[in-house]
């Protein structure tokens, strides 16, 4: 288990890594708890998966998942043509193959989840004709940065987006930044799939720092906004899998318990007499050692946490989800700093009193 003092670093010497016995992060081991068997699904031992890279399955009424078992994408198949979701860039043209496999109507709508190129850096492999659709934040972004493997949106919104094309109906919605500006929700009623991207991955924890998103107060909120769509399924981007209702309210369970964790370590750690104590430990020269120390225990207190509480059947995260006992410390670190830095907060110094840690 994860504890409030340092883990020592073990000296990597291999070619083409860099000694990191005093400086940087220590690289996962051996060591760390296995994810759950269930977590790698049947296909990645496919001859086919092997072969070609990639994995399709039909989730309800002419919706397909397309993954690379890294990255998922969607498409959905009308009776006027294909409504690609996203492109991501490990699986490339491989979106194309897994299209052909089950119609020769051509893509005639893509759909951007946001602008980040790991998501969408494929769209051009569906060619100059066909309709482009997202949020208009995501068309500024992909303006001001150009990149011709992302073409730009040919049709923006605002708030709502209702796409009907061959008997298919595709809801659109942007309810402000999470992830980045302009990430927004797809869902398809008649199926009743979600497709909502960065913000939770079935069955692991995200990737570090929340998925790397940049407002973590309204990622958090997109939890929630997820659990109001009646799905049966969830589309996230990421990961071995799509996901059920229930695996996607273990995922918001899972982020509850680090927001829980990270602000009792802001009430224990942000005192000021707890922050005099861990400053003056590294001496009045070494301040910036001092507040990573301070930031540290914050996030190693968040991270025991975590680790240590049973969930809600009982079992430890690591027994429920990949990832947790690599990623808590990355997600504990950024929510405690959204804490900080998005959250009210609780006092402010008066005049006159509270003086510095440090006086001169």
């Amino acid at each position: 288990m994860c504890h409030d003092d340092q883990k020592s670093i073990n000296v990597d010497d291999s070619p083409g890594f860099y000694a990191i016995d005093h400086y940087g992060f220590p690289r996962a081991g051996a060591d760390d708890p296995v994810d759950p068997e269930e977590y790698y699904p049947a296909y990645l031992q496919s001859e086919r998966f092997q072969r070609f890279g990639y994995h399709t399955e039909e989730l309800r009424g002419g919706f397909h998942w397309v993954t690379s078992a890294g990255y998922d994408a969607a498409f959905v198949v009308t009776e006027a043509g294909v409504i690609a979701i996203d492109a991501p860039p490990t699986l490339g043209e491989n979106m194309l193959a897994a299209i052909e496999e089950v119609t020769d109507l051509p893509v005639t709508h893509v759909i951007y989840s946001h602008w980040h190129s790991d998501h969408i850096g494929a769209a051009s492999v569906f060619g100059p004709d066909v309709e482009i659709i997202a949020h208009r934040i995501t068309k500024e972004l992909l303006e001001r940065f150009p990149d011709p493997k992302r073409p730009v949106p040919t049709t923006v919104f605002d708030t709502e987006f209702v796409l009907e094309v061959g008997g298919a109906r595709l809801e659109l919605s942007y309810k402000g930044e999470n992830h980045c500006p302009g990430n927004i929700f797809i869902y398809a009623p008649q199926q009743k799939v979600l497709t909502a991207v960065d913000i939770l991955s079935p069955g692991s924890a995200t990737f570090m720092h929340c998925d790397a998103s940049q407002n973590i107060t309204g990622w958090y909120e997109a939890h929630a906004q997820i659990l109001e769509y009646d799905f049966d399924f969830f589309v996230g981007g990421h990961h071995m899998h799509y996901g059920t209702r229930e695996q996607v309210k273990l995922c918001v369970e899972y982020f509850a318990d680090i927001l829980e964790g990270a602000t009792a370590a802001v009430e224990r750690f942000g005192r000021s007499d707890a922050l005099v104590d861990i400053l003056a430990g590294a001496g009045d020269l070494r301040t910036f050692v001092g507040v990573e120390n301070w930031i540290n225990s914050m996030a190693n207190h968040t991270t025991r946490h975590v680790l240590e509480k049973k969930t809600s059947d009982g079992r430890l995260w690591w027994e429920r989800l990949a990832g947790v006992s690599t990623q808590t410390k990355y997600h504990a670190y950024t929510v405690l700093e959204s804490i900080r830095l998005e959250r009210p907060r609780p006092d402010y110094r008066l005049r006159g009193e509270n003086p510095p840690a440090f006086q001169t």
